[in-house]
Order: structure tokens, then C-alpha cells, then sequence
């Protein structure tokens, strides 16, 4: 119900009570009277709540106070409707929220915000109080204007030298983003603020939503406002478009819209150095008077006096610098003479400085308990707090009776005061601490499927880490359809906005530390959009780094996110959800490891059973050890500080600090598994897979060997060889080819040189080059019952004899080839001849005599055989050299085989379904340097041997290789026994050098903005990495968009 007699926001506490939400009691119980002047017969107002009000695309957070009148559930009052000012329509009975205020703080664009405290318990000024009417134009409502003069600290931009100018492309709008974008532009460029540009270099608009808080506090704060009794605060509005750009830098600012370039001539949100300007031009403004009753940071401003009369001439000295300067102040944030404030996130009173227990009991106050569970939660949040509650033990014994087994559920006086008493020690000193922005802060985030959770913490004078605010939120209907890496990173966004006033700007980098690790791509992925976008732009704001923590160690925030009253009803969790697997290790003091595992000493009830059977001399039973220890294996082996060194390295690092038992056996087996280190490091052991030789043929020319050797010089048109060699005598035949002949030209060759010479073979071996494994050819050996046989991917030895026979035919060119090398083909007969009239080392005969049983006449005066044997005689000699000729070359093989494989091992056990390492010397990528690149691959899944040394794997369509691979090219991958997540397969490589990532399967479809998108999920991708995808992103995989047809 809307209602312009009514003051404030009121709620009826049947709802309160119907919907289990919170009270909050207020310091000081307040009056309600009704129209008539009576108050109301239900008594004084006591409590207030805190809920999320959403009225179509308009959402806020609001407070109300909690009343037992009337029949409506919701009443919004005069100071709800004077803040949004909405437009009615009467006839259709309806709300257009078009103010300035609802654009930048409710609308679906912006952040919801708290409307807040304030409205309770700090009534901000909506009228300028009578005394200080003079500077009535400080608070005009108007827009800015004219353009500010340029002053010495206008705001100047210094690029690095030789930096590449920006040029990113224009970010996708939704239509109001759109609409808001041209009215931004337009208001702009009549205001002089911006104007048309022609820089060479420009960035795309992102929307960042307006920050709702102040900035971070100055240190000695208690210190400077120790005595003061009287508060002012004001709250500048336009601040940065107050400062010049400094001139000749405007181009520097340019920024591109679909409405064309333009540049700032004022200083734009966003830029690194503009907070730092905006404090320097501040400063100077009051500069006499700043910390002696002046506190100023950026756009915040407090006024602190003793007494009434000399505030007023504070206040007035600090509104006359400000009408001098152009500076303009928002009224509805402004508040004067008030003995209570909030500034900075903290209250500010005479008394002195607190932290507002609004901004934490949210976040921390449960309902009260109604079941075993809910007690469980607060109890177990409790516990990492538990040092520093006096008496928790003895406080808390009312809470652990209700949590033991088959203990009756009874919520008696004393749980209810061991409740009420736990969350106020949660809320104070010394568990709750006051921020010092000279430490370093640490936030912890979670997310559930159902709600966020964060805690922010600094290491307190004790040496030991101090909550210093709580953060509790139940996610919108809207919010738990996110993947789990988008509520993960809004968890994130949220707490920064929670804590903006203290966490941006920042010196020291704040530890964001979240238990899923595939955060850490985010901060380099150049492609954002949507939300993304948004998200980016507001957290480029914060000096930030991430951290890995699982979540069995990132409990504290891990229970905020999953407190019970958050669930929504029928559940709302995911049945499964699998942690991706690319993070960056940081490095973690040991005084936390130190920390963690005292903590853990105390918390693990395994081990108490075990220290109290040591105590009592029992027999302890077989345990296993399990997170604590994998911890220290990591911060001495996979840390950026370690470097993933060996097996010895790593023992003699841990065995500094840290005993076990069996830690060697545990070091070894760690660092052998560490799968990083399986990619990256050369193996130490010789090479898997021991020699099998081919198969002997019966007689000669029966089993060939061919290939082709290229990158020769033009001869005669010719500019390649093709060699052929007969496996059993090892005579060779030498034919000018060219390097661009098919695979009918091959076979026209094999017919003229080799086949009308000794017939048809009955195996041929070969390399993969497509002359020899063409359709053609191949169809043709089928017709001629030839058997085929194309050595292994990057194994060459399986077509070794070829090989070698390239390097000797080489060898001799070279020494008789003219200077021009144009002459080579004229020689290669001869070369022919020598090498078969040379012996051979495998058969110790020449291969013409192995062939045709005596030696061809090769010179001069040589003279032929005087007798000729008898036809019989001569077939009998030709059998028996037959025979020893395959004994030879038997024997050649054996000696071979024995001298390679005592450089290498028996291969691994590989199962068809197994799942292997590729070795990738092999593999070609566009990466620049071979030297940083992985050593293996993969892994891929083994889909079928080939052979006995050889398997075929399912390799995705990017790499261009032949998928079978000799088994010393290959490693079986072992499963893990510390059951570390592994990392996520690497992007593949396409032959332009572009990132291209497999579609496994395509799982549903949407339209957006008339556009057909489909929801992808990618290979070896876990579901978090499911993402929306329009059509022509999926042009490698149109045959998953069919089938999902």
C-alpha cells in the first residue's frame, strides 16, 4: 500500500511472522500515532526488519518497522515515496520508477541497494535547514554546468613509452543500456563534458553500476575526532566531472559507441589515477583546515565540533569553500548538526567509534533454531571463533546437548540464551575488529545453489586473523538459475559492494580466497559480455589477487552460504557439482599452514579417538590421513616459490619443518602423479617399447620398402627421388620423380621400375605421405592382393630401411653432384649400381649377388666367369643362397633388436579404453617458443591397437595428425591417489593458431534479441563451464546442432 500520510515503511507482524523473518530491535523504542494523534493500541514500535522489496525490474533492500495494525501487509510511506518520486498512473493503476534516483540504484542495470538504516535511526535532510539558505545553489538540483576551469591539478594521463593504443571492440546493450547510453551521450555533449574525438585509440563502453558507500577510513580516525560532539556530512555529487582532464590528454580518454567517438574534457570514472587526482584537488581545497574539524576522503565530507556554536561556523566555512570551488552536494544524503553518524561504515558519536552492528547482525543473526540442523550451523560457525569468546565452552554446553545423537529436540531458556549471547560475542570485541586500511584485508567468499556468503578479516595486534564484517545473502529466483562459476564470481562482486568503502583503492592487494578454482581465466579472458562485462569493469576497480582454498578449508564463509533459512522450499541444490581445474597456486605462509593444522588437531575427531587410545595404551586402529598433509605437499611442491622440483627436492623441502610416516613413500608418490609435472618435464626414463621386427619374406622383391625424398634442385624437370628397396636382398632401384607426383603417378612408376622387373609384391611398407595413402592406391593394392603397410605417426623406424637408404643415396650424390647441382638425375643410375654392388652389413653379401647369384662386370679388363654350372647345379646354389641369405638377414635382425632394446623398456600395460599421455615433440602449434611448451599432451582416451606396438586415440578434430602412434610415443596416464582435481585440458591449437575449444554436446536452446542461442557443453569440462553460444560460434560443430534437432 502506498501512502503519503505515512511517515516511514511500515510491515504487519503477521507477515513477519508467517515469512520467519528477523527482528532487529531498535536502541530506543519509538511512538506511532495514527491520524487522530492517538498512538496506537498495540504500544511503542520496538522492532524493525530488513527485506528485499521488488516491484518488477525496480528491486531494493529496505527497512521497515514492524506494527501490529491494519490489514495490509505493506505500507510505503512519504520518506519512501519523496527518495523514489515515482510517476503514477491512475487509470491503469500502475508505477513508472523513471527518477534519477531509482536509474542508478534500483533498476535491474544498477546494484540493489540497502535504502537503508539511515531511514531508522540517521533522518537525512531533505530540506536545507534556514540557517545556511545562503549557499542554497551548492545543492541545486540541476545538472552540471558550465565546463570547469582548468586548474593546476587537472587530471593528466602519462602512457607508458611505446605502449599499443587500445582498440576494443563495442560491448553488446540491452535496449535500456542502449537507451541510457544515447541519453548519457547527448546530456553530455550539451554540457561540454565530452566531444566528438578523432584518437587513434578508444575503449568500449561498459556499464559499471554506481557504487552505493563511501570509500575505505583513514587510519587515526579515533584520534581526530576525539572530543567532538557535534556531526555534519556531506556528500558530493559530480565529483569527478568537477576536474579537468589536463589539455592535449583529452584524446587519451576516448571511448567508442555505436553513436560515434568521443572524448572526455572533465575526469570519467574508471581511470587508474582519478581517485588519486580527485583526494589531491580536495586537499588542496582544505588543506588550513583538514583533520582540525575537517575530514575529507574523495566525495565524502565530515564536519566534527565540540559544540553547537562553533560547528555552525565550521559548517559555514566548509559550505563557502565548497560554492567557491563549483562543488555541488546531493541534500538527500547531506546531514547537519547530529551527534550520531554514520561515516565510513562506522558509527561516529561522541562516546567515540563503533562498528554498525546493522551492517553485521544481518549477515550473521539466525532465526531462531527449529531443527538439529540449524543449530548445527550456527554452533560449527561459532567454533572458528571460538578463541576468542571468553568461556565459549561453557557458554555454548546448551547448544551441544542439542546436537548429540538421539538427544531429544526441546529449544529450552538456557539454548536460547547461550543463542542470544554467542551472536553478540560474533558482533564485538574482541572476535569483531575495527578495520585498518595500513593491513592487509582478506576476504572469504562461498556460494551454495541457493545463497552467498562472505567474511571479511584482517590479522589483528595478537598476530591472529579477526573477523571484521559478516555477509549472509539469499540469492533472487534469478540468481540461483547462474552456473555455479557465475554464482561463485557474483559471490565475489557482492561482497566488494558490500565493502566497497574499505576495500577499493587499496595499497596492499586483498586476498579474495574461494574454494572453486576456475575464477582465475576470468581476469585474463579478453571476450566479455553481458554480465561478465558489467562485473569485469566495477571489479577492475580493486587491487585484488585470487586464491585457491577447498572447501573443507573455506568453512567459515562455506556455512554463511548455506545457512538453512536461505534454502528455498522444495531444496534448490545441484545433485552434483565438479570443481574445474585450472588455478594458479599461490603462495600461503607457513604460519597458516602452522595454524590450520593446531586447528585441525582440535577439530578432528579422528584423531582425538587416536590421542585418547595413546593415552589409555590401546591398539589404534588403521586410519588414513587425508586433506592436512596434501596441503604441505603443496605449498613445497606445487607453489610458485617451489617450482614443482623432484622427488628428492621436494623430501629434503617438507623434511626442514615437517615428519611423517612414510612421508618419503608419500613424496614420491606425489610428485610421480603430479600431473603438471607429467606435462612438463622431460622423463627421465628411457624410452618405452621394445623392437619388434617385421615379419621375413619368403624370396625376393616379395616384401618392398619406398619412399620419397624431396627438396632436391631441378634436374631434367625432376626435383625428387623415389626409392624402392627389396627387404630380403636389399637391392635398391633410384627414380627421378617430382615432388608433386600423385598417387596414379607412383603407381605408373612402380609398374615401369619395379613390377616388369620382379613382379608383384605381396606387402609393401611405406610412410603416410598422400602419394602412398591415397583411395587410389589403396583400391589398387586391393585389385592386386597387395598388403599395404603406412608406418606409425612420428615413428619413422617402422619404415627404417627406406630411411637409411634416403641418407646413402644423399651421402653419394654429394660427393659427385656438379657445383650447380643441376645434374644429379645423370648420376643416379650409377648411384644405383654402387650400392647394389656394395655388400651389406645385415647380409655380408651384395645385394646383386643376393639377387641373381654372381657379381656384375663393372670395369675394364675384368674377366667373366670361365665355367658355367650346370642348370641344376646353378638352381641348387641359388636355393641354398636363398636360405642363408634369410639366416643372415634373421640374424642381422636379432642383433639389432638386442642393441636397441637395451636402450629401451618393456611398454606399459595399455588397454583399449585406457587413457594415455602423447609425447608432443611431434605436434605443431603456433605457440612461439617450443621451449615453453607442454612435453605431453592429453590426456586422450585409447580407442584400439594397432599391431604390437602401436594404438589408435580419440584425438579431437583440431589436431591434423594420423591417430596412431607407436607405443614410445605414448604414456599410460595413472590414476591419482591424493585425488587432486585435474588440470582442465588445454585449449587446442587450430593451424591458424587460434584457440578452439571441442563441443562434446549441445544440451538446450534459447533466443535472445531475435538471435538463436545454444547452451554448450565442452569437452573434458565439468557443467560450470556450460556456456550460451550463438550459431555462428559453432560452425566447427554443426553436427552436435544436428543431432540436438
Amino acid at each position: 500500500m502506498l501512502d503519503s500520510g505515512a511517515s516511514s515503511i511500515f510491515i504487519n507482524e503477521k507477515i513477519v511472522q508467517d515469512f520467519q523473518l528477523f527482528k532487529k530491535k531498535l536502541d530506543k523504542p519509538r511512538r506511532l500515532k495514527v491520524i487522530d494523534g492517538r498512538e496506537i493500541n498495540s504500544g511503542r514500535v520496538e522492532h524493525y526488519v530488513t527485506l528485499n522489496l521488488k516491484i518488477f525490474d525496480h528491486e531494493e533492500e529496505i527497512d521497515a518497522y514492524v506494527v501490529n495494525v491494519g490489514n495490509h501487509d505493506l505500507v510505503l510511506g512519504m520518506a519512501w515515496l519523496k527518495r523514489h518520486n515515482p510517476a503514477i498512473d491512475w487509470d491503469k493503476k500502475s508505477l513508472v520508477f523513471s527518477s534519477r534516483y531509482c536509474s542508478e540504484n534500483c533498476l535491474h542495470t544498477s546494484p540493489i541497494v540497502k535504502s537503508g538504516e539511515p531511514d531508522l535511526e540517521f533522518a537525512a535532510t531533505t530540506e536545507l535547514p534556514s540557517k545556511y539558505s545562503e549557499f542554497s545553489k551548492i545543492f541545486t538540483e540541476e545538472e552540471i554546468s558550465p565546463l570547469p576551469p582548468h586548474r593546476p591539478y587537472d587530471c593528466e594521463i602519462t602512457l607508458k613509452p611505446d605502449a599499443v593504443p587500445c582498440h576494443g571492440p563495442i560491448y553488446s546493450l540491452g535496449p535500456r543500456e542502449d537507451e541510457e547510453l544515447r541519453k548519457t551521450v547527448t546530456k553530455q555533449l550539451e554540457a561540454g563534458l565530452i566531444r566528438p574525438s578523432k584518437s587513434p585509440m578508444a575503449s568500449p563502453v561498459i556499464f559499471v553500476k554506481k557504487k552505493n558507500g563511501s570509500l575505505r577510513m583513514s587510519s587515526d580516525l579515533i584520534e581526530k575526532l576525539r572530543g567532538a560532539k557535534i556531526f555534519s556530512k556531506f556528500d558530493l555529487k559530480w565529483g569527478y566531472n568537477l576536474v579537468r582532464i589536463k589539455e592535449g590528454d583529452e584524446w587519451k580518454t576516448a571511448f567508442k559507441t555505436r553513436y560515434g567517438l568521443f572524448e572526455y574534457l572533465v575526469m570519467p570514472f574508471g581511470l587508474t589515477n582519478a581517485p588519486a587526482t580527485f583526494q589531491h584537488f580536495m586537499n588542496n581545497i582544505f588543506r588550513d583546515i583538514l583533520d582540525i574539524y575537517v575530514i575529507i576522503y574523495l566525495d565524502d565530507i565530515l564536519v566534527f565540533s565540540k559544540n553547537k556554536e562553533e560547528h555552525e561556523q565550521h559548517v559555514r566555512e566548509v559550505l563557502s569553500r565548497l560554492q567557491r570551488h563549483n562543488l555541488y552536494c546531493n541534500l538527500a544524503k547531506c546531514f547537519f548538526g547530529v551527534e550520531e553518524i554514520d561515516y565510513l561504515g562506522l558509527i561516529v558519536s561522541p562516546e567515540g567509534i563503533r562498528v554498525d552492528p546493522a551492517k553485521v547482525v544481518k549477515a550473521i543473526d539466525w532465526s531462531v533454531p527449529s531443527k538439529v540442523v540449524q543449530v548445527q550451523e550456527f554452533v560449527g560457525f561459532c567454533n572458528f571463533y571460538r578463541t576468542f569468546i571468553k568461556n565459549y565452552s561453557h557458554i555454548a554446553a546448551p547448544l551441544f546437548s542439542l546436537t548429540r545423537k538421539n538427544h531429544p529436540w526441546e529449544w529450552t531458556d538456557k539454548c536460547a540464551a547461550a543463542f542470544e549471547q554467542l551472536k553478540e560475542a560474533l558482533c564485538s570485541a574482541p572476535v569483531l575488529i575495527i578495520p585498518d586500511i595500513s593491513k592487509q584485508f582478506f576476504l572469504e567468499c562461498d556460494a551454495s545453489d541457493f545463497a552467498m556468503g562472505a567474511i571479511l578479516s584482517q590479522f589483528s595486534d595478537d598476530n591472529q586473523l579477526h573477523p571484521v564484517a559478516f555477509l549472509s545473502k539469499a540469492m533472487t529466483p534469478a540468481e540461483r538459475n547462474y552456473d555455479i562459476y557465475h554464482k561463485e564470481l557474483l559471490a565475489i562482486v557482492k561482497a566488494l559492494k558490500e565493502w566497497r568503502h574499505l576495500l577499493e583503492g587499496t595499497a596492499l592487494p586483498v586476498q579474495i580466497i574461494t574454494d572453486h578454482k576456475n575464477l582465475e581465466p576470468f581476469k585474463a579472458t579478453k571476450d566479455l559480455r553481458g554480465r561478465l562485462a558489467r562485473w569485469a569493469g566495477f571489479l577492475s576497480e580493486f587491487n585484488f589477487q585470487l586464491k585457491y582454498r577447498p572447501g573443507k578449508i573455506n568453512g567459515k564463509a562455506d556455512i554463511l552460504s548455506r545457512k538453512d533459512e536461505h534454502r528455498p522450499l522444495g531444496g534448490g541444490e545441484s545433485r552434483a557439482l565438479l570443481d574445474p581445474a585450472l588455478f594458479v597456486a599461490a603462495i600461503e605462509p607457513d604460519e597458516i599452514i602452522d595454524d590450520r593444522i593446531r586447528d585441525a588437531y582440535l577439530r578432528d575427531n579422528r584423531l582425538n579417538h587416536i590421542i585418547e587410545a595413546l593415552q589409555k595404551n590401546d591398539k589404534v586402529k588403521n586410519w588414513s590421513w587425508d586433506n592436512g598433509l596434501l596441503d604441505i605437499l603443496e605449498s613445497r611442491h606445487n607453489n610458485i616459490a617451489a617450482g614443482h622440483p623432484g622427488q628428492f627436492r621436494t623430501l629434503e623441502l617438507i623434511n626442514r619443518k615437517y615428519y611423517w610416516k612414510s612421508l618419503k613413500k608419500s613424496v614420491n608418490s606425489y610428485v610421480s602423479n603430479c600431473e603438471s609435472c607429467i606435462r612438463n618435464k622431460h622423463s627421465n626414463q628411457v624410452p618405452p617399447g621394445l623392437l619388434n621386427p617385421i615379419e621375413l619374406p619368403s624370396r625376393p622383391w616379395d616384401h618392398i620398402n619406398y619412399d620419397l625424398i624431396t627438396g632436391l634442385p631441378k634436374s631434367e624437370g625432376f626435383d625428387a627421388i623415389l626409392t624402392v628397396v627389396d627387404r630380403m636382398s636389399r637391392m635398391v632401384h633410384f627414380i627421378p620423380t617430382t615432388s608433386r607426383a600423385s598417387a596414379i603417378d607412383v603407381a605408373n612408376l612402380f609398374v615401369t621400375y619395379v613390377w616388369k622387373l620382379h613382379g608383384l609384391p605381396s606387402k609393401t611398407i611405406s610412410d603416410r605421405g598422400p602419394q602412398f595413402n591415397s583411395a587410389f592406391l589403396k583400391q589398387l593394392y586391393k585389385r592386386l592382393d597387395i598388403k599395404p603397410s603406412l608406418s606409425t605417426a612420428f615413428w619413422p623406424q617402422t619404415n627404417g630401411l627406406a630411411e637409411q637408404l634416403n641418407q646413402v643415396v644423399e651421402i653419394y650424390l654429394r660427393h659427385y653432384v656438379a657445383y650447380k647441382q643441376d645434374d644429379w638425375v645423370g648420376i643416379l643410375p650409377m648411384a644405383e649400381f654402387a650400392y647394389n654392388n656394395s655388400v651389406n652389413a645385415s647380409t655380408n653379401q651384395t645385394p646383386f649377388f643376393a639377387c641373381y647369384g654372381f657379381h656384375p662386370r663393372f670395369s675394364i679388363g675384368q674377366q667373366a666367369d670361365e665355367l658355367v654350372p650346370h642348370a641344376d647345379e646353378r638352381a641348387n646354389q641359388l636355393k641354398l643362397r636363398m636360405e642363408e641369405l634369410q639366416a643372415l638377414v634373421t640374424l642381422a635382425n636379432k642383433k639389432i633388436k638386442h642393441y636397441y632394446d637395451l636402450k629401451h623398456r618393456l611398454p606399459e600395460d595399455i588397454k583399449v579404453g585406457d587413457k594415455v599421455w602423447l609425447d608432443a615433440r611431434n605436434i605443431k602449434t603456433e605457440r612461439p617458443v617450443a621451449k615453453l611448451s607442454a612435453k605431453k599432451i592429453g590426456p586422450y582416451k585409447v580407442v584400439q591397437k594397432e599391431g604390437t606396438h602401436a594404438f589408435r586415440l580419440e584425438l579431437p578434430h583440431t589436431l591434423k595428425v594420423h591417430p596412431v602412434f607407436h607405443t614410445s610415443l605414448i604414456s599410460l596416464k595413472k590414476e591419482d591417489p591424493f585425488g587432486r582435481e585435474p588440470p582442465q585440458p588445454p585449449a587446442e591449437i587450430t593451424p591458424k593458431g587460434e584457440e578452439e575449444y571441442e563441443v562434446e554436446k549441445i544440451l538446450d536452446s534459447r533466443k535472445r534479441r531475435n538471435q538463436v542461442q545454444y547452451l554448450v557443453h565442452w569437452k573434458g569440462y565439468g557443467p560450470e563451464s556450460n556456456t550460451w553460444e550463438p550459431l555462428e560460434h559453432l560452425d566447427t560443430a554443426m553436427g552436435a546442432v544436428r543431432k540436438f534437432h
